[in-house]
């Protein structure tokens, strides 16, 4: 199976590519900006013309779209995230390869949800801010499209190459300066959001799996189980053996001693956020991940435990 991979040097692309790779029967040929690129193309600016020659060139049976943008103003998320999708959907139908189209949308598109309530793929989206509604513009430029295409709509990627930037990665980070320095107090802030946390290789196995099925729509891709972001400090703090205390800002009072999966008391409702989760989803997000195991009998494998181990890992190796 020849397969083209969009946005491999990406956070998700790295993880996509090494599982294609893993399969002996994939060819792999990848696209995109970097100069370890197979080919050198940038979909921002690159015309459909230009892409369609090169799918003419090469025929691939699936195209795998990870590139995009998570930061930057409207105008730069728009660009690399709509205008880059609506590229490949154009250059797919001008080409006579009649490749499968695999997109990689995310859980913001969906935008807040009612707390306690699990997101199926027919829930109306109503993104937050402009990186959720530039992604569901691409999701509707490719179902738009009459192309033989998912989209993939992941939730919260975690694991190993997780962006010192991202809360998560926030996360570590403060957490490793806090031993370097030998802080017996960590005061974190913004900790009340519950989100849907799921790993980067466990995301590569659904990317895997819609390539070789013929599943069309949308897909979530999550763990199925929001998590608060409390919880995931307590357990990063319990893997990364930082025996000071974790002082929240904006939470309950007392130190943070709560496990994941521990039992909701009533001092555990959600306290005002003080710095929200940049995704613009509100307080909670969990993902309805049952289509993803009817259509593409694909079930989460990894735990947050052992991702958060990997994540601090790589954080850890910055001492």
């Amino acid at each position: 199976m020849r397969v083209l991979l969009i946005g491999a040097n990406g956070y998700l692309g790295r993880f996509v590519a090494d599982r294609l790779l893993a399969d002996p029967a994939v060819q792999l040929t990848a696209l995109g900006r970097g100069d370890d690129a197979d080919v050198r193309f940038d979909l921002a600016t690159g015309s459909p013309g230009a892409l369609t020659r090169f799918l003419d060139a090469v025929h691939p049976q699936v195209v795998v779209n990870c590139a995009g943008a998570t930061r930057g103003g409207a105008r730069e998320l728009t660009r690399h995230n709509t205008v880059a999708v609506a590229t490949v959907c154009e250059a797919l139908r001008r080409s006579g390869c009649g490749a499968r189209l695999v997109q990689i949308g995310c859980g913001a598109e969906y935008g807040p949800s009612q707390p306690g309530s699990s997101t199926a793929e027919d829930a109306v989206p109503r993104p937050g801010g402009p990186y959720g509604v530039s992604k569901l513009a691409a999701t509707e430029l490719v179902l738009g499209s009459g192309l033989d295409a998912v989209v993939l709509r992941v939730f919260s990627p975690a694991g190993p190459g997780t962006p010192a930037g991202s809360p998560l990665g926030r996360l570590a980070e403060a957490m490793r300066r806090a031993m370097q320095s030998g802080d017996g107090e960590l005061k974190l802030g913004g900790l009340g959001v519950q989100r849907d946390f799921i790993d980067v290789r466990d995301v590569a196995r659904a990317v895997h799996a819609a390539s070789l099925s013929a599943a069309q729509g949308i897909i979530n891709i999550g763990s199925g189980r929001a998590v608060r972001l409390r919880d995931a400090a307590a357990v990063l703090a319990r893997v990364a053996g930082y025996g000071g205390t974790l002082h929240e800002l904006d939470g309950p009072p007392g130190p943070l001693r709560a496990a994941i999966g521990h039992p909701r008391g009533d001092s555990d409702h959600p306290a005002p956020v003080a710095y929200p989760y940049p995704d613009g989803c509100g307080s909670w997000q969990q993902a309805d991940v049952r289509t993803a195991r009817d259509r593409l009998g694909w079930r989460p494998r990894i735990n947050l435990e052992e991702s958060l181990a990997d994540i601090w890992m790589e954080a850890a190796c910055r001492i």
